[in-house]
């Protein structure tokens, strides 16, 4: 090994410019921000309200990696197999409260943790989800929430949904749409029945089944005519 001493004038200064830079630069793992892994379907969620697209959907989610449900086939997703498995009780908590981003819950003995995101195009890619966190991808549950302030309180919406495969909703606490057996995502492939939003904070949660193939989602509200509400401001944090 060459010492400092016999180096040339410029050698040197080389040398201790690119160690310098050496010390100075952070680790890739470091320097990544959580969940920056996601792209390009998705970005960590940002601080603040967030309003949904100009086409009313709803595009920042706390999402909850993949519970082991097997199924070899959609076929057999009727609506009482579908209620049995997206009402049973896996975690504390469900359905009851909003979760946090980075918040861990055990089901059958694995934990597993919620992400605050949002998504780059109109629907929630669940599978590439799972994919890039390295999650079982096939025969699997999903449960999502998030968090809609109303500026005003909002009579006869409805929340507009398609999924793949089927999936249930609630708004407020309350079972406002289900689609069953199996299907692929279409948008407002069911639309539920009237309901009122709050003025002030309202909660959403889904729960999505899959089997195999790729499972996703999409969700807005719409008024009495038909028309995205858009005027809404989304938060998952």
């Amino acid at each position: 090994m060459t010492s400092l001493k016999a180096m040339s004038p410029a050698l040197l200064a080389l040398t201790l410019t690119c160690g310098s830079a050496t010390l100075m630069m952070p680790s890739a793992k470091a320097a990544a921000a959580p969940d920056s892994g996601l792209a390009p379907y998705f970005v960590p969620a940002a601080k603040g309200p967030m309003a949904p697209d100009k086409d009313g959907f709803i595009r920042r989610w706390l999402l909850l990696e993949p519970i082991t449900k097997p199924n070899r086939t959609n076929s057999g997703f009727t609506g009482t197999y579908v209620r049995q498995a997206l009402t049973a009780p896996y975690f504390k908590g469900q359905f009851t409260r909003v979760p946090r981003a980075g918040e861990t819950v055990t089901v059958a003995g694995t934990p597993l943790a919620w992400h605050a995101l949002e998504t780059t195009g109109f629907d929630v890619k669940l599978f590439n989800f799972a994919q890039s966190l390295g999650k079982t991808k096939y025969g699997v549950i999903f449960y999502a929430a998030t968090v809609i302030d109303s500026p005003r309180e909002m009579q006869n919406v409805r929340l507009a949904v398609g999924s793949n495969s089927a999936s249930m909703w609630w708004v407020n606490g309350e079972e406002t749409a289900g689609l069953f057996n199996d299907r692929r995502m279409v948008m407002d492939d069911v639309v539920s029945r009237r309901i009122t939003l709050k003025k002030g904070r309202n909660i959403i949660w889904g729960a999505v089944i899959n089997g195999p193939g790729l499972s996703d989602f999409c969700v807005r509200f719409i008024d009495e005519s038909g028309k995205a509400v858009t005027d809404l401001a989304v938060s998952a944090l």
